[in-house]
């Protein structure tokens, strides 16, 4: 019975890990709305190591369609302008000798369709990790059937592990659903 617990555990822990992870991954896709998660990709090279834009600057979102930085030492504006360049996201940062600004354009039509193709194949693979722990964790169930344990405690693990899976599908599903709704919202 402990095996089948353990394999109960492990499985939501991964299925919650495939959530957590499609979560992150939305933030990373923009709904036209400024926000400092913009710029998560951007490495400042400071002083010879590549160094996230957040640890050499202060990222703030004054407005919906406004990003400011500000950098701890002024000598960096350059270098932050250059690595938000070189990161290419599509955006023309102004210095003005205090501070980087960004003015985020509103989305297009088109690219607001690219943006939800990509959200939906974040969701695919969200759930096709989701199924492959379902998987995973039928397996372990399977051994443990060879090796003995009651055909209906293996039966009701299976039912369970399904149950378990049709439920993060359906939070994948809402996810989803709030995150078009998101970047088509003009």
């Amino acid at each position: 019975m402990e095996e089948i617990e353990f394999i109960l555990d492990s499985t939501k822990e991964s299925m919650v890990g495939s959530i957590a992870h499609l979560e992150k991954e939305f933030l990373n896709i923009r709904a036209g709305k400024a926000s400092p998660q913009m710029l998560g990709s951007v490495f400042v090279d400071y002083y010879g190591s590549q160094t996230p834009l957040s640890q050499v600057s202060n990222v703030n979102v004054p407005d919906a369609r406004t990003i400011t930085i500000q950098p701890y030492e002024k000598s960096m504006l350059q270098t932050i302008e250059k690595a938000i360049m070189v990161a290419n996201l599509g955006f023309n940062p102004m210095n003005n000798g205090e501070n980087i600004i960004i003015s985020v354009p509103p989305l297009t039509e088109e690219r607001r369709r690219d943006l939800v193709k990509q959200a939906k194949a974040e969701a695919e693979d969200a759930k096709i990790s989701i199924r492959n722990a379902r998987k995973d964790a039928n397996t372990d169930i399977k051994k443990l059937e060879k090796e003995g344990t009651s055909e209906d405690i293996c039966k009701s693990a299976e039912e369970d592990i399904q149950k378990l899976t049709d439920s993060f599908i359906r939070k994948v599903e809402e996810h989803l659903v709030i995150k078009e709704a998101e970047i088509m919202k003009v």
